[in-house]
């Protein structure tokens, strides 16, 4: 017994001798954080304003009476989500799709040696240049995920040129991604986009916090389809001509920096899952820290940015008109009965387009309106709470849109103005932005 008592004390002074603390509490110290500014978004500085109405209500929508609330600093895209960037996102899924299907065959098929398809199959990795971990991941998850683990995809380029795939196994892949051949109208194949699917699993944190319980009754598990719904521009309105906006609108390079439509809320939501992955990937592939989710704003966020720093402001550039000086409309909207290209955009227009407000965000009234991540309660102003105001319903399918749109009257581009549509509706004049939370303090900002 006195030995081990004495082994204690040896071990104790060895600790405090060689440790840096002296004995005091000195915390446990990481590396240094240092934010930084996502390239494309707009550092918003957390404060406090009034949300709501603040003068005479006239469309009588008695929603929002006004609340003073508080939210955080945080990140916001300066314009909305492109054409350009979600097809960035549409193609990731589609060539990841591509090969894992590739792969897979050749796994099925043992064709790792053959020449052509061979070069796709999984790239293992070489268990002599595996940590014990890697190791033991590779072992015990190998058949969990076909894209983690030990399961990594080729490098080689994808071959979309006909005349260029290497042999029948590959046609087999390429082919099953395609509608019918006799379906086909002027002989081109068509790839079948409803089979573009991302699949992704996360923690519903709220739910879980405040249920408590075991973890797994909170992992969700999505699979969204990821092509925007083109026919919207048909749809969305009877007895009218929009055949060329649902044939170019998404793919043509005419309109890369205009904001994508025809996306719902689930699908803004999984973008904003894949676009934290994809720099997350790229985060951990550079030994770097993980950044914070992107993700939808949040209704009181959102206002609070549009109002770019001018509290009492009707629109985000502070009056309560709709033309400058130079009898130029600051937005694109329907400005008359009838007339919707006295702004002088029939439909949508370029993301960055008119003056940014205060905070150098763009078109945050009008060109399109915009998912958040609050669900519509007509009573919530009431009941929020007035730190991060947010209203979440799963069960309620009413989410809230904000900023108007190019269809729409002066009246929904005020910054107070609340609209919802059903979170599985896609429409030629929603889109989206996204946001991510600012780590730090706000004294970071000020200096």
């Amino acid at each position: 017994m006195k030995k081990l008592i004495l082994l204690v004390l040896v071990t104790s002074f060895l600790i405090s001798c060689g440790g840096k603390s002296q004995g005091d509490l000195v915390g446990v110290r990481g590396k240094k954080w240092k934010p930084e500014k996502p390239p494309g978004m707009a550092l918003i500085p957390g404060g406090a304003f009034v949300m709501g109405k603040q003068n005479e209500d006239f469309a009588k929508d008695n929603s929002t009476p006004p609340k003073t609330v508080t939210v955080r600093s945080f990140y916001m895209d300066e314009t909305e989500i492109t054409n350009s960037e979600y097809r960035q996102y549409v193609n990731w899924v589609r060539d990841s799709i591509i090969k894992t299907r590739l792969a897979q065959l050749v796994e099925d098929m043992g064709l790792e040696s053959e020449p052509g398809i061979g070069a796709y199959g999984f790239q293992d990795v070489d268990p002599d240049q595996q940590t014990a971990y890697e190791k033991y991941m590779y072992d015990n998850y190998y058949s969990l995920d076909s894209l983690g683990g030990k399961r990594v995809l080729s490098e080689e380029d994808i071959l979309w040129d006909t005349e260029e795939y290497p042999d029948e196994y590959y046609v087999e892949v390429m082919d099953s991604l395609y509608l019918p051949q006799e379906l086909s109208i002027t002989g081109d194949r068509v790839m079948d986009v409803k089979k573009l699917k991302y699949a992704y699993t996360y923690l519903d944190i709220e739910a879980a916090a405040r249920a408590g319980g075991d973890r797994k009754n909170f992992v969700k598990r999505e699979a969204v389809e990821v092509y925007p719904d083109t026919t919207v521009w048909v749809k969305d309105f009877a007895y009218s001509y929009n055949d060329p906006m649902h044939q170019d609108y998404f793919w043509h390079d005419a309109y890369s920096d205009y904001p994508v439509v025809g996306v719902t809320w689930k699908q803004a939501k999984a973008f904003c899952h894949w676009r934290t992955k994809f720099k997350n990937d790229f985060q951990k592939d550079k030994k770097r820290q993980s950044v914070y989710a992107f993700r939808l704003p949040n209704e009181a966020e959102w206002e609070y940015a549009a109002r770019g720093g001018l509290m009492g402001g009707t629109y985000p550039w502070g009056g309560n008109y709709t033309m400058n000086d130079s009898g130029c409309f600051l937005a694109n909207f329907k400005p008359y009965r009838g007339d919707y290209a006295a702004d002088k955009a029939l439909y949508t227009i370029e993301a960055k387009s008119y003056e940014a407000n205060g905070y150098g965000l763009y078109n945050m009234a009008g060109n399109v309106a915009e998912w958040t991540n609050t669900a519509y309660n007509p009573a919530a102003y009431e009941f929020v709470s007035s730190i991060n105001p947010n209203t979440v319903d799963n069960q309620n399918k009413r989410k809230i849109v904000r900023g108007g749109s190019w269809k729409d009257v002066a009246y929904y581009l005020q910054v107070s103005s609340r609209a919802y549509e059903y979170q599985d509706s896609a429409r030629s004049y929603i889109g989206f932005r996204t946001v991510q939370d600012y780590m730090g303090s706000d004294q970071d900002i000020k200096k």
